[in-house]
């Protein structure tokens, strides 16, 4: 049986640093460890020396200890600015991880007992494996299939829960080549300690030669068919008003709903709206008319449909990082779906007057 685990003998008591992240995440851990530790040493020798001093002796009457404003004042003080101090530290760190550098690569990971699948947006894809060039930044954008998972590459000091109906993301820039684990850290079933990968940290040349061996199409292009073989072209066209909204130069932008809210059309709202079309209704438009691909579509068919609804929109500004409700999970699909309607008939602008 422990021979199914021979790579835990390969996993440092430490984690290499190979990103410029992590160096700044282990110094304050290492600061925390170390205030923690003389906090802890502070209590101790005060409560065994004080215990030792004022200890009960034959003949010697206890004499009342009044109490120091001055000391008391300093121990009150000075813990509140080390607090101070953890608390600027951390949350300049955590506002660095929520916001991605506006050139960073958006690489799509799903999560799904118990395997990793990856996809790039020119079309490559892999299972268990992500291939990332070094010093560039690289932003992650996750789902989950079935249950809860964790996505995390200790080395590069990154790890987030990938939640189903939820658009999650990190961002990381490699600086170290090298081979890296990833780990799902989400108890997600009887195979979770086998839900793990690896991550190949290449140098420019290296990753071009990789990723010019895949085909298929991009990612987008990918997208562009399953728009076709749906149907959706049927009433979402591209240059003039349908049955559906126009999704040319939607991604990103304000839509106004029946309802008399206004939302933005970023990645869960497609999302929402390929899954559960009746969710939020386009100002100008009737419900019922989109069928409901909730369970027909798999969430790497849904990214590859909103990869193409964003190349339709070639300027829009890339979502920001961090979680995104959207719609329940989607499932793998189970045969091309022939009504004559679209993923997204929530997703667009209503018909000019």
């Amino acid at each position: 049986m422990w021979a199914s685990y021979h790579f835990l003998a390969d996993i440092p008591f430490v984690a290499p640093i190979a990103s410029k992240e992590a160096g700044e995440i282990d110094l304050l851990w290492w600061f925390l460890s170390a205030v923690s530790l003389v906090m802890t040493l502070l209590i101790f020798v005060g409560v065994i020396g004080f215990a030792f001093k004022y200890r009960k002796r034959p003949g010697v009457d206890p004499v009342p200890v009044h109490g120091s404003n001055v000391l008391e004042i300093t121990w009150s003080i000075i813990p509140f600015l080390v607090m101070l101090v953890m608390f600027w530290w951390g949350a300049q760190l955590f506002y660095a991880s929520q916001n991605p550098p506006k050139e960073a690569e958006e690489v799509f990971v799903v999560g799904k007992q118990w395997m990793w699948k990856v996809q790039y947006p020119d079309g490559n894809r892999e299972i268990n494996a992500l291939h990332v060039p070094i010093g560039k930044a690289v932003k992650l954008t996750m789902a989950s299939e079935d249950v809860i998972h964790s996505f995390s590459i200790p080395a590069l000091r990154v790890r987030h829960d990938v939640v189903p109906g939820h658009y999650d993301a990190i961002w990381f820039r490699a600086t170290v080549p090298g081979h890296y684990r990833i780990f799902c850290t989400e108890y997600c079933g009887d195979r979770h300690s086998q839900m793990i990968g690896f991550v190949d940290v290449l140098d420019q040349a290296s990753y071009n030669s990789w990723a010019s061996g895949g085909t298929g199409g991009s990612l987008a292009d990918q997208g562009k068919e399953l728009f076709t073989q749906n149907g959706c072209s049927t009433c979402h066209l591209i240059n003039e008003q349908g049955r559906c909204p126009i999704l040319k130069g939607i991604y990103n932008k304000p839509v106004e709903l029946t309802d008399g809210r206004t939302v933005i059309a970023d990645d869960a709202y497609l999302r929402e709206s390929i899954l559960q079309p009746n969710a939020k209704i386009v100002k100008g438009f009737d419900a019922n008319v989109m069928p409901n691909f909730q369970g027909q579509l798999s969430e790497e068919n849904v990214i590859q449909l909103i990869a193409y609804i964003k190349s339709l929109s070639p300027t829009a500004a890339p979502t920001p990082t961090g979680s995104q409700p959207a719609a329940g999970p989607a499932k793998k699909p189970k045969a091309v779906i022939k009504e004559a309607a679209a993923p997204a008939a929530a997703v667009a602008q209503p018909p000019q007057q």
